[in-house]
């Protein structure tokens, strides 16, 4: 580690060349993996010079020095210098510190001595000075100790639960000695080893291994205790992951599906497999986790009683983690026709997790099929007949066959008696029929099949000689016999028949068959032969078996002999044949001449019921060989011998074939006999079969050698099992078939030893082992027979699932029987099937409660074999227990009224809602939706609409004491308020369906939403730039943004919302256009070269919705194609847009933006005046989720020469006027000069006198300014008068020309009303609303430093002579700077405007309360002004006067001096000086050469004013004239550019006879005021321009209205002061008490008393008056009663004085109604209310504080006894 980095200078070169760099590359070991004695030592390098980090002692002694040496070396490119200071302890020393100099490459090696004094650790250092700074290297003496390096942390594999993980770690001993080690842990973690010993340096691996028994993550702590006598502990932090195991089984060719444990959800099916073959097949098991899963697989059931049929080799694994392990199964069936079922159980996490894989296969074998019977007809004696025996095997399973049947010793031979028959194919087998005496033959011969039971084939024909001829045995006769035998009658011969059919004791039934008569048979049917069991025939031929399906006619005994050793020359054997029927009989044998063995006689008679003997003779004819051979002899009835014997065909009875088998050996006692070679195919065990039941199997012998091989079983060995053939011979190459039989009495196992001893040799004998089972009815019932329902609701049904299984080898038939009374509560379905042998079935089971209770309830299930057997027992049935209960099932939302609040219309919002189960049963609901709504909407509209809200599923089951949550959809299509009502009914069996519940729906919940769209609107917009001139209502209109608005809060078009988003998806320049409306954004028109035209809009989101926002041009909205599908055929509009968007003329910041509720965003539009013409571009205003408006941004560029003026549109709207109105008020429209020279119009009159020649000579409409001039940058007004005759519009082209200009037509247009129909009200709301801009500014531009509370004032209708005023207040929002604000007043002749203060000086922070008085005169009007108030900083404004100062002064100066530059005046002519331009003067003085001096210093630059009058306000001069250099000249300073804040002030003035007439209710609201005179008190009269017109001042206004405001002010408090000194004065009372009593005037007798009263009422509106004729007269009355009240006595007094009182009374009510003190008092008034709002705006007063309510003492009552004289005042 570099200890000391933090004392290296940061971008020194040595540092990045360090020598932890170098260590790093030279791949130096860690401190902690080698022993201390033996480590390297660590270098590092400080400023160039590396040393080691540290100098260590080890080892070291008491009392002995250890001497180390300190290697500095120089690593850098020069000489380095350095001193060091020794170590400050005692116990290291060094040579005295000295300079050390070190060049590049070269080291010093400082010899360091250690002297311990005692055994402890010690730590000092020696300090390096260098120039740049210090370093030091530290020394270090250690005592031998103890010390292992271990990890801090060891993060062991994830492991599966149950399974086990590890991982190792070294364990070093880095310290001086021997150590032991031992582990303390906790479980699940383990240490091996354990503990331990390590010698210094030395290592050891330790493993750590995890065995979780819980998933999650795994801390432990484990302990290291190691050292000597004081044990000293390390410890290490295990951690490690457990996870379950998830497998999945996926059998092959299906797609895998995840397992539920311990359910059976996956099948392999073999198929049919063919016997004794080997099928296998694969199943992959997926490990769906991320740790490795270790499983068991295992089978299921008894497999010593099933079979060994399904196998696995695997029976454990590891499955990897997110991998797969391919199960391989094999399917070796055994029994033929036996469907096996089996189970195999994956087990996983330690037996917690099970998956069940099914395994299901049939065994199939050969299907032989053979010809029943070969007919051979009759052939003469010593000839032979070959015929065909067809045999077919329909199976693909090969079949071993052979017939029954030695060829060599028999009249009937086979060409291949025994061989394999293919699958699929057929076989014909030639016979050939060779007989040795005259008489019929028939032989039955079972053809063996191995795995298939035997088949017979009838073998008959007839052979006759020159004298016996016997009648030809036929098909007929066979069946004819089978049918006579079973009925007894074939142990009779034939003669004896015949008589029996004469005599009538025997018939003939109608299929030619013998029967006894009716009366002898006692009206009992005749029995019919059925063909027996082909195994049964075969065993039970009474031979082999002591029982026999048909009665025996002739027997031989013995049928089976060996002859043993037969040493020749010969042996001899009796065999004794039995006559068992009531006729003699004629027994021939068939002679076998290659054969040893003979029989004598070879033919002989045997009388009825007798024996007779018969010797056969073995004569072997070779040593050490095996003989065997089979003997065949026929009995037939001796009367059969001649065909005319027989009488009837029905009586003919064929011949018995007797057969006996021998084998014989030559072989001597001692001698081996030949080892035979073969291979025995034996099964295992019996086929199942019902106790008490036989049972057979076939076995397979096939010789291999090329010798024959004999077999003989001895059966007395193994009694229980019999076997057929029990002796005989296999040939060479050829097999042989047995068939074995037994007979199971109980389900015990049973096993069977069968010697097959080979070859007459008993060592060569072969035990065969063989099992047997008696299988009895037997059904294992899940649960010990107990099936329990949970509660449930009642009429609703609940399935579970139960299982039986048939634990038996035989295939059986269940059927299950529920009690008729429990019928309609429980069911199972299927009520019955077949259960294959160890297969387990599950019923579905369903429980329908009907009331409220529990419920134990038994159904039984009856069980019988599938292939009923002769000696099946009764069926045997089980009894299931189902065990349930009833209940009243009820659900409930979690929240009843969820509100979603606002979604977007067409979007969509999701939430859930959470179902409660409180009961105790399972609930299944099915939902509904009942949708309302609330708002303005056409039912025909939304009756179509569908649902807005959408349920993930209605259908739903909720268990007992949960809960679930059901996912909603809410997607509103309108704009409307949306609830809908989620009603939910308990699903039964007899409310199935949704029809049907909705009759007992209940009401749920209640949800709640709004749809809404983004609402965008625009709250404000101010121009800066070339158009800040403009008011607030012309930005207004010219971007008709009440027309935006107001398409803003109505609902998109289904156009508009073709894309929702802003979206690339035209293809060409010009996108398509889906909004309906289109609007135009003018920017007006300014010269080119002028500063860009900024309009600031303040967008605002007035919804409840975050709204996204773009403005797009066209460029934004076509898709990016390659090049090559560009069409490079542009049309002219095409190139106009590329053009504007090219040079970027017009530009929006920002494009694009997001809203959230209430939030305001202010964009700038800019059109940038750079090119001449008109620039036209659709910009597409983009909201997401809304509307889409086309706004097309248009602007003009014009010359710097050209007179221009804008029209913003063709057409021009007068207010519409009521017919008939008497005084037209004045309408104003405006032009607006947007071009850099005034501008001088013209309206030509032709088309208005048209009109009004039209009217009958009725002014429709009168221009009254016809001509005009307008600045530029600046609007002009026209005033008219429309005046309409009829209740109709009226309209006129008018045709403005615009001198040295363009003339443009304009439509004017007006409507006129009826005033009984349309009040005058609404029009006068039309123009008040005709723009609706916001009342109060909002938004601000860069830089701007004051604001107006208000934006607009509206004054509303307004009559003649009075005044309405309204209080505006400038804010300085600036922290720091005052600002000063002059008021432009734009006044017109029909209004006087009056604004208090015009001027003053803001300070920063501070608000000025502004009045605004606006006073019609005589002549109505409709007025709109719109009033500028220029705003200046005061820091500018300061500094602008200085400058000017200066300048001014600069230009006093340079007006009197002048220099001269010639050198040679006397040489040269008399020059001009240069002369010298001012601003206000252009003359040039020439000055001669005597009267000029030579001035001897340099004067400043010449003071250059450059007018401008053409350029708009606020452009700066770009260049100035060529006749002077730019150095030289010094410009007048310009002043500061103003921030111009617009007010805009309506009104509409009436005449007083209209006002009272439309607005009597509002007339008492104003104040008529009485002016002195009848001229206009105000002598600023502004134009439309808003320069001062003197023209238009009438010459005999009176010198008081000359007068300006402030003499108007001094004038008016004189004169308040003096008449109220004159009312308060007394002598002035008495001069007017004196004046009444003077003679009356003589004008004063026509006025009368009412007309004065009525004058004094009017007195107070409009007309002043004097003093009336009949206060005159009261005067005079009063004076000639004060005469005589003088005359009176003193006791008249009191009453003089009363009548004084009044008097004074009544002259200050005259004197009040006079117009100047009404003017005073309204004044006054005035001032009033406005000081107080000056001083709540200041904070002094606070107008909405509670009032203060002063409680005065209460005055005691006290009792008046006498009248006392009032209380004097102080």
């Amino acid at each position: 580690m570099l200890a000391q980095v933090h004392d290296e200078p940061q971008n020194s070169d040595s540092f990045r060349k360090s020598g932890y760099d170098r260590k790093m590359s030279g791949g130096a070991k860690s401190a902690t993996e080698v022993s201390a004695r033996g480590k390297k030592k660590k270098k590092v390098i400080f400023w160039g010079i590396e040393v080691p980090e540290t100098l260590s002692w080890h080892d070291w002694e008491l009392g002995k020095e250890a001497i180390k040496h300190l290697t500095l070396k120089n690593v850098h490119g020069k000489a380095q210098k350095l001193s060091y200071r020794a170590p400050s302890t005692p116990f290291f020393c060094t040579v005295f510190p000295q300079p050390i100099t070190l060049n590049p490459g070269m080291s010093v090696a400082l010899p360091v001595v250690f002297r311990p004094s005692e055994k402890r650790d010690y730590e000092d250092n020696i300090l390096f000075r260098k120039a740049e700074g210090d370093f030091s290297v530290t020394l270090h003496a250690m005592l031998p100790r103890f010390c292992l390096s271990i990890p801090a942390t060891v993060q062991l594999p994830i492991c599966a639960v149950y399974s086990a993980t590890e991982a190792a770690f070294p364990v070093c001993n880095i310290g001086d000695l021997v150590s032991m080690f031992a582990w303390e842990t906790s479980s699940p973690f383990s240490m091996n080893p354990e503990c331990g010993t390590l010698n210094p340096g030395a290592k050891c691996m330790v493993k750590v291994v995890f065995m979780p028994e819980v998933a999650g993550v795994h801390y432990a702590a484990a302990t290291c205790w190691f050292g000597g006598e004081v044990k000293q502990k390390r410890t290490i932090m295990l951690k490690a992951l457990a996870k379950y195991p998830c497998l999945c089984l996926s059998v092959t060719g299906k797609k895998s599906e995840g397992v539920q444990p311990g359910k059976c959800q996956d099948v392999l099916c073999f198929g049919s497999v063919a016997v004794g073959t080997t099928v296998e097949k694969s199943v992959e098991i997926f490990n769906v986790s991320v740790v490795d899963a270790p499983c068991r697989i295992e089978q299921a059931g008894d497999l010593l009683l099933r079979g060994d049929v399904f196998s696995c080799d695997m029976s454990s694994k590891v499955v990897p983690a997110k991998g797969k392990l391919v199960l391989c199964i094999r399917f070796q069936p055994q029994v033929v026709g036996e469907h096996s079922t089996g189970y195999f159980t994956i087990t996983s996490a330690g037996c917690r997790l099970k998956t069940v894989l099914k395994v299901v296969g049939s065994c199939k074998g050969p299907s032989v099929s053979l010809q029943s019977s070969v007919d051979f007809d009759w052939v003469n004696l010593g000839e032979s007949l070959m015929r065909t025996l067809k045999i077919s095997n329909a199976s693909d399973v090969p079949a071993y066959y052979q017939f029954d049947i030695d060829c060599k010793g028999s009249v009937f031979s086979l060409d291949r008696p025994c061989g394999v028959l293919e699958g699929a194919t057929t076989l014909r087998l030639k016979v050939v029929f060779r007989p040795a005496h005259p008489m019929n033959y028939h032989r039955r011969v079972a053809c063996l099949v191995h795995y298939q039971e035997p088949l017979y084939v009838d073998f008959f024909g007839t052979c006759h000689s020159d004298t016996a001829k016997p009648a030809t045995l036929q098909k007929r006769h066979l069946s004819w016999y089978r049918t006579n035998m079973v009925r007894g009658l074939t142990f009779y011969p034939p003669d004896i028949l015949s008589e029996m059919l004469k005599d009538g004791k025997l018939q003939m039934d109608e299929k030619g068959a013998l029967m006894l008569a009716p009366e002898i048979s006692e009206d009992q049917p005749p029995k019919e032969y059925f063909e027996p069991n082909a195994m049964a025939e075969y065993f039970y031929d009474g031979v082999s078996s002591d029982l026999a399906l048909f009665p025996v006619h002739v027997s031989v005994s013995p049928r089976e002999y060996d002859f043993g050793c037969c040493v020749p020359p010969q042996k001899s054997l009796s065999l004794c044949v039995t006559n068992h029927t009531k006729g003699n009989i004629i027994v021939a044998w068939t002679p076998n001449h290659g054969s040893v063995f003979h029989v004598r006689p070879e033919v002989c008679d045997v009388p009825p019921l007798k024996s007779s003997t018969f010797h056969v003779f073995c004569r072997p004819t070779q040593i050490n060989s095996f003989f065997a051979a089979e003997l065949e002899g026929f009995a037939v009835y001796k009367v059969m011998r001649h065909y005319s014997n027989i009488e009837s065909d029905a009586t003919i009875c064929p011949s018995w074939c007797l057969t006996v088998r021998l084998r014989a050996h030559t072989y001597e006692a001692k001698q081996e006999h030949i080892i035979p070679q073969y291979i025995l195919d034996v099964p295992k065990t019996f086929p199942p079969v019902v106790c008490d039941t036989d049972t057979y199997c076939s076995m397979l012998l096939s010789n291999t050698n090329t010798s024959l091989i004999t077999f003989s079983v001895n059966q007395t060995a193994c009694p229980c099992v019999l076997v057929k053939p029990s002796l005989g011979h296999v040939i060479p190459g050829g097999h042989q078939i047995f068939f074995l039989s037994t007979h199971p009495v109980n389900t015990v196992l049973q096993q069977h030893v069968l010697p097959l001893e080979l070859n007459s040799y008993p060592a060569y004998t072969k035990e065969i082992v063989l099992q047997s089972c008696g299988q009895s009815l037997l059904l294992l019932l899940e649960g010990n027979g107990i099936l329990y329902f949970k509660p449930f609701q009642i009429g609703a049904s609940s399935t579970r699932m139960y299982t039986i299984k048939n634990c038996t080898r035989l295939p059986m038939v269940f059927t299950w029987r529920i009690r008729q009374s429990d019928s309609k509560i429980l069911s199972v379905s299927p009520t019955s099937g077949i259960l294959q042998p160890y297969e387990a079935v599950a019923q579905a089971w369903t429980f329908t409660p009907n009331k409220k209770t529990k419920f134990v309830l038994r159904a039984m299930v009856f069980v019988k074999w599938k292939s009923p057997e002769p000696v099946s027992p009764k069926d045997v049935h089980y009894v299931l227990r189902v065990i349930g209960e009833g209940a009243l099932g009820t659900i409930r939302a979690q929240q009843e009224y969820l509100d979603l609040g606002n979604v977007l219309v067409g979007d969509q919002k999701s939430c859930s809602i959470v179902l409660l189960n409180d009961g105790i049963c399972t609930v299944n609901y099915i939902l509904s939706v009942e949708q309302l709504f609330t708002g303005p909407y056409d039912p025909e509209e939304v009756r179509n609409d569908l649902l807005a809200l959408e349920l993930e599923h209605s259908r739903g089951t909720i268990p007992a004491r949960s809960k679930a949550f059901v996912r909603i959809k809410v997607r509103p299509a309108r704009r409307l308020q949306y609830t809908w009502t989620i009603k939910y009914d308990i699903c039964t069996s007899r409310a199935a369906d949704l029809a049907s519940a909705e009759e007992t729906q209940e009401a749920l919940c209640y949800i709640v939403a709004a749809g809404v769209y983004p609402t965008l609107r625009i709250t404000d917009a101010c121009t800066t730039g070339t158009a800040s001139s403009n008011s607030k209502v012309h930005i207004w209109k010219r971007f008709s943004l009440d027309t935006l608005n107001e398409f803003l809060e109505r609902d998109p078009t289904p156009g508009e919302l073709t894309y929702k988003v802003p979206t690339r998806h035209s293809t060409c320049l010009i996108p398509p256009v889906y909004t309906p409306l289109l609007l135009d954004f003018d920017f007006g028109s300014a010269p080119v070269g002028s500063e860009p035209t900024n309009v600031m809009l303040l967008l605002e989101n007035k919804g409840v919705v975050p709204v996204d926002w773009a403005f797009l041009f066209p460029s934004d909205q076509k898709m990016d194609i390659e090049c090559w599908a560009e069409d490079v055929d542009f049309t002219p509009q095409e190139l106009h847009q590329m053009r504007i968007q090219d040079n970027q003329l017009f530009s929006v910041s920002p494009k694009s933006g997001t809203l959230l509720p209430g939030m305001e965003k202010s964009v700038q539009l800019s059109h940038r005046h750079d090119f001449i013409g008109t620039d036209r571009l659709p910009v597409l205003l983009k909201i997401s989720y809304g509307h889409e408006i086309l706004l097309t941004f248009s602007g003009v560029t014009v010359e710097h020469d050209q007179r221009y003026v804008h029209f913003a549109s063709t057409k021009h709207v007068f207010t519409p006027i009521a017919v008939g109105h008497s005084q037209p008020p004045t309408q104003i429209y405006k032009l607006y000069n947007g071009g850099s020279m005034p501008v001088t119009f013209e309206v030509q009159l032709d088309n208005i006198v048209k009109i009004k020649e039209k009217n009958f000579q009725h002014p429709v409409f009168v221009c009254l300014t016809p001509r005009g001039e307008i600045p530029p940058g600046e609007s002009g007004h026209i005033e008219w008068i429309f005046s309409p005759l009829e209740a109709k519009t009226y309209t006129v082209d008018v045709l403005i020309h615009i001198l040295e200009g363009e003339s443009t037509q304009i439509t004017f247009q007006g409507v006129g009303y009826n005033p009984n129909i349309v009040g005058e009200a609404a029009t006068s709301r039309q123009f008040f609303n005709s723009a609706v801009i916001p009342g109060s500014a909002k938004l601000t531009v860069p830089g701007q430093a004051a604001t107006l509370s208000h934006n607009r004032i509206c004054l509303g209708n307004i009559p003649d002579c009075t005044k309405a005023g309204r209080l505006v207040f400038l804010n300085n929002i600036s922290k720091s700077k005052a600002v000063v604000f002059t008021w432009q007043i734009n006044s017109t002749k029909e209004m006087v405007l009056e604004i208090a203060p015009e001027s003053g000086v803001v300070q920063p922070g501070e608000s000025i309360p502004c009045f605004i008085t606006l006073q019609p005169t005589r002549n109505p009007y409709f007025c709109r002004i719109n009033l500028v108030c220029e705003v200046y900083i005061q820091e500018s404004l300061v500094q602008y006067e200085r400058d000017l100062h200066e300048w001014e002064k600069e230009k006093e100066r340079q007006a009197v001096e002048f220099t001269i530059t010639e050198k040679d005046l006397e040489t040269k002519k008399k020059l001009t000086s240069p002369s010298v331009r001012l601003s206000n003067s252009t003359e040039t003085e020439n000055l001669s050469k005597s009267s000029a001096g030579i001035r001897k210093y340099k004067t400043l630059p010449p003071i250059k004013s450059y007018p401008a009058p053409s350029q708009p306000p606020g452009h700066i001069e770009r260049g100035l004239p060529l006749d002077k250099d730019t150095s030289q000249v010094w410009v007048k300073p310009e002043p500061p550019t103003p921030l111009s804040l617009h007010l805009d002030v309506s009104a509409r003035s009436y005449a007083i006879e209209d006002f009272l007439s439309n607005f009597a209710l509002d007339f008492r609201r104003y104040f008529l005021s009485r002016p002195f005179s009848t001229q206009p008190s105000d002598s600023k009269l502004m134009d439309g321009s808003g320069h001062r017109n003197r023209t238009d001042v009438e010459s005999k206004r009176l010198s008081l209205a000359a007068a300006s405001k402030q003499e108007l002010q001094i004038v008016t408090d004189i004169l308040t002061g003096v008449i109220r000194s004159l009312l308060e004065d007394g002598r002035f009372q008495r001069s007017v008490r004196k004046i009444q009593d003077e003679p009356i005037p003589y004008f004063s007798q026509f006025q009368s008393a009412q007309s004065a009263e009525l004058q004094d009422s009017r007195q107070g509106s409009t007309i002043p008056s004097s003093v009336s004729a009949s206060t005159d007269l009261d005067l005079e009355k009063d004076g000639e009663r004060k005469k005589k009240s003088e005359e009176a006595s003193s006791s008249d007094l009191l009453e003089s004085c009363k009548t004084f009182h009044y008097q004074q009374l009544r002259v200050k009510e005259i004197i009040s109604r006079q117009p100047a003190v009404a003017n005073l008092v309204e004044l006054v008034l005035e001032n009033t209310l406005q000081n107080i709002m000056i001083e709540a705006s200041r904070g002094e007063v606070v107008l909405t504080a509670q009032p203060r309510v002063i409680a005065l003492p209460p005055i005691a009552s006290q009792r008046i006894t006498r009248l006392a004289p009032p209380p004097s005042r102080v």
